[in-house]
C-alpha cells in the first residue's frame, strides 16, 4: 500500500542526497558566489522578493544562494501596501530538513507552483507561512547530470500571484544552467584522484579533509599505516583521536580559519607502523575544492623528523610541492573567481 506521507520519498532518499552533496563539496551552509548569482537571476526573472538555491541533505536545508529584500523600517509589516511582513535581512542560510515547501519538490521530483498558499489546505499551515509571511511559491527541482536530485531553485512572494508557463519554463532553464557547475566539480574530483594516485605511494602521511569538521576526502597509504585507515568522509577529528590530542586538528582549524598554511613542529607520536615514538612536523595548508568557493579543505602533510637535522625545512618543502601540484589539477580550482570571469 502506498505511504500516506507525501514526504516519504524525500526521507527515503536523504542518505543518497547527503552522500552526493558531500562528494560535490556542497554539504555545508556557506554561501557561494555562483549560487548567489543564480538566486539573483531567479529573483530578476520572476520579479519575486525571495529567491534561493537550496541544497537539501537528510537533516537540513542549506541556502548556498539567496536573495532577500532589504526593507526600510516603514516597509516592514506593510504587506497590503506592497511591503514585506518581516525584516528578513538576517535570515539564516539553513533550515530544518522538512521545513517549508522545498522538501515537497524533492519528494515529487517536479516543479511545484503555489499561486496562493491559502488555496491549498495541505500547505496553508506550513510554518513558512507564519514565520516569513510567504503567500506564493515556485520551486524547481535541482537535478544533477547523474540524475540525483540535490535540492531546489525556488522563488516566493508575500502576496498571491500567478506563476505562468513563461515563468515556469524560465525557471527550468535557469536551474539547468547549474548542470555545468556539477559537471565541473566532478571533473575536478576526477583530476584530484589522478593527483592522489601520484602521492599515494609517498613515504609521508598525507590527508585531505573537507569542511570545519574535517571529513576525510583522501588519505594516502602511509597515512593509513601510521595513524589508522578509515572510510572516506569519516569525521577525521573523531576517528584520529591521537592526532587530535597532540594539536593537529587545532592547527587545521587555524589554517582553515585564517586561509594560510600553519605548521605544527616537533610533535611526538607513536605511529602504528613503528615500534618507537617518532617526531613529526605537520604542515596544514588550506585549499579550495571548487571554483569561486571559500577555503573548505585542509591538506595536511606529516614529515618524520626523527634523526633529521633539517626536518622542518624538508617538511615545508615537501608540503609546498604537494600544494603546488594540487593547484595544477584543475583550472581555477583554488582561485578567487570563476574561470573566464
Amino acid at each position: 500500500m502506498d505511504s500516506l506521507d507525501p514526504l516519504e520519498p524525500f526521507h527515503r532518499t536523504g542518505e543518497q542526497r547527503t552522500r552526493r552533496l558531500t562528494i560535490l563539496g556542497l554539504d555545508e551552509v556557506e554561501a557561494e558566489v555562483t549560487f548567489d548569482r543564480v538566486a539573483q537571476l531567479a529573483a530578476t526573472l520572476t520579479q519575486a522578493p525571495l529567491a534561493m538555491v537550496n541544497f537539501i541533505n537528510s537533516d537540513r536545508q542549506m541556502f548556498r544562494g539567496m536573495v532577500v529584500p532589504s526593507p526600510s523600517p516603514e516597509d516592514v509589516g506593510d504587506i497590503d501596501g506592497g511591503g514585506i511582513p518581516f525584516d528578513l535581512s538576517n535570515l539564516p542560510r539553513e533550515a530544518p530538513g522538512d521545513y517549508g515547501f522545498c522538501p515537497h519538490v524533492v519528494a515529487q521530483r517536479s516543479q511545484l507552483a503555489l499561486d496562493d498558499v491559502f488555496a491549498y489546505p495541505r500547505f496553508k499551515g506550513n510554518p513558512l507561512v507564519n514565520d516569513l509571511g510567504v503567500r506564493s511559491y515556485l520551486g524547481t527541482p535541482l537535478i544533477d547530470h547523474t540524475g540525483q536530485i540535490l535540492g531546489t531553485v525556488c522563488v516566493a512572494d508575500f502576496k498571491p500571484r500567478v506563476w505562468d508557463n513563461r515563468i515556469k519554463d524560465s525557471m527550468h532553464k535557469l536551474t539547468a544552467t547549474l548542470l555545468s557547475e556539477f559537471k565541473l566539480r566532478d571533473s575536478l574530483l576526477a583530476q584530484q584522484q589522478e593527483l592522489f594516485a601520484v602521492f599515494d605511494p609517498a613515504p609521508f602521511p598525507i590527508m585531505l579533509t573537507a569542511g570545519p569538521d574535517h571529513r576525510l576526502r583522501y588519505a594516502n597509504g602511509k597515512q593509513g599505516r601510521s595513524f589508522g585507515r578509515h572510510p572516506q568522509f569519516s569525521p577525521a577529528r573523531k576517528v584520529l583521536p591521537g592526532l587530535d590530542q597532540v594539536g593537529v586538528f587545532r592547527a587545521m582549524d587555524d589554517a582553515l580559519r585564517r586561509g594560510q598554511p600553519v605548521t605544527l613542529p616537533k610533535v611526538t607520536l607513536s605511529p602504528y607502523d613503528s615500534e618507537t615514538p617518532q617526531h613529526f612536523s605537520f604542515m596544514c595548508t588550506p585549499v579550495r575544492t571548487s571554483p569561486g568557493a571559500p577555503f573548505t579543505g585542509v591538506l595536511t602533510v606529516a614529515m618524520s623528523t626523527t634523526g633529521q637535522a633539517h626536518g622542518d625545512a624538508e617538511s615545508q618543502a615537501f608540503a609546498a610541492d604537494v600544494q603546488h601540484r594540487f593547484e595544477q589539477f584543475g583550472p581555477g580550482a583554488l582561485s578567487d573567481g570563476i574561470p573566464g570571469q
